[in-house]
């Protein structure tokens, strides 16, 4: 089965935040020192508005988070739910 790679989408959203620092895929987007509190609220409703999903209570785990790789595995999870294969246009 192939997998959509929503990484793309993901960092160019973390670049608002993160300026010239290249964020690597596995890196801790909050160990970096980059982000404060509101950060997470701004997260949860890019990856709820970009890629037309739902993040649900339980969903909300620092580990679903910590990394591009966690987001991308977190958005592919809850898409391949509701049976979506590609990112909002």
């Amino acid at each position: 089965m192939t997998t959509a790679n929503h990484k793309p989408q993901i960092l160019a959203f973390l670049a608002q935040f993160f300026g010239e620092h290249r964020l690597a895929d596995d890196e801790d987007i909050f160990a970096s020192g980059f982000v404060n509190s509101l950060f997470v609220m701004q997260l949860v409703l890019f990856v709820e508005g970009e890629f037309g999903i739902t993040v649900e209570d339980e969903d909300l785990e620092l580990a679903n988070f910590r990394t591009v790789e966690a987001l991308d595995a977190l958005v592919t999870r809850k898409r391949a739910a509701v049976g979506a294969t590609a990112p909002r246009a």
